[in-house]
């Protein structure tokens, strides 16, 4: 089930370009002459938003037909992970850190090991605001940890933490130092570095605390489905300037909530909602 919903994947570039899965073996990192990144091709507005994404290309379909979509709304349907992931993402003095267009994204190196399978953390990026919400509550800021297996397997696993906005001032210095050269990509396609980096208080968090866990997709095209996703229950803070100043850089990059996993996707809904009215309303036209 798994490696069939993966299997196009190299298929898909023209029209993913920068999704979840950039930097994977899947969607190779790719780099213009002069140095920028490619951009999206798929975006969160009108036409290029995520109610259209289906229509990109034909390879998106699970984006309007899967039934096991990100994000959603974790409740208490959604379990507790039993095991606790181990996790090793050595600090560094800079990473790349690009603009995608679709989000801003950090280039490190690291692994995680989850359940007896080993992953290799290949970026991780951002959304604003929060794309999954904890029992409705949605959060300023998300952070995907992009990793695939080792076993050369297309199995992807995404550790999330979530961010709450600090009353005190408090933050995550992580964050704080990802961002310090934020300015120098303000136009999508451009590359600079982030300061150092030190995973050691993430790495705590994400091996001590509760992590939440189901199997869902990638939430932006192609929406493939058979990813794993561990969501940090208890938000990271976040100060307001930090907070604010990543938004005025990704906008708005937040995929509507989508159906709880195994039931009917909600543009399916749709559609057939469409079809009743029109039906309703013929029927009254004839009268």
């Amino acid at each position: 089930m798994f490696l069939k919903e993966f299997s196009g994947f190299l298929l898909f570039t023209s029209y993913a370009t920068a999704s979840c899965l950039h930097g994977t073996s899947h969607l190779l990192r790719r780099t213009t002459p002069d140095g920028r990144v490619a951009v999206s091709k798929f975006g969160y507005t009108e036409s290029e938003g995520p109610l259209h994404w289906a229509g990109l290309s034909t390879n998106n379909s699970a984006c309007a037909m899967g039934t096991t979509q990100s994000p959603i709304n974790i409740d208490s349907s959604i379990p507790t992970a039993i095991y606790a992931p181990k996790v090793s993402i050595p600090s560094v003095q800079s990473a790349e850190f690009e603009n995608l267009g679709s989000t801003v994204e950090v280039v490190v190196n690291g692994t995680a090991t989850f359940n007896g399978t080993n992953y290799a953390l290949k970026q991780f990026h951002f959304h604003t605001p929060s794309e999954h919400r904890i029992n409705e509550e949605y959060f300023p800021l998300e952070m995907h940890m992009v990793h695939q297996a080792t076993d050369n397997s297309s199995r992807i696993a995404v550790l999330t933490a979530l961010f709450q906005l600090s009353a005190n001032g408090s933050t995550t210095d992580l964050i704080t130092n990802v961002t310090k050269n934020l300015a120098e990509i303000t136009t999508p396609g451009t590359v600079t570095e982030t300061g150092p980096l030190d995973f050691t208080s993430l790495i705590t968090k994400l091996t001590t605390t509760p992590l939440l866990q189901y199997t869902g997709s990638l939430t932006t095209p192609p929406c493939a489905e058979g990813v794993l996703f561990l969501i940090m229950r208890q938000p990271l803070p976040l100060n307001v300037a930090t907070y604010n100043a990543l938004k005025s850089v990704i906008k708005f990059n937040s995929r509507y909530t989508q159906n709880k996993p195994g039931q009917q996707n909600l543009l399916v809904l749709a559609a057939e909602d469409v079809k009743n009215i029109k039906a309703l309303n013929g029927t009254r036209a004839s009268k």
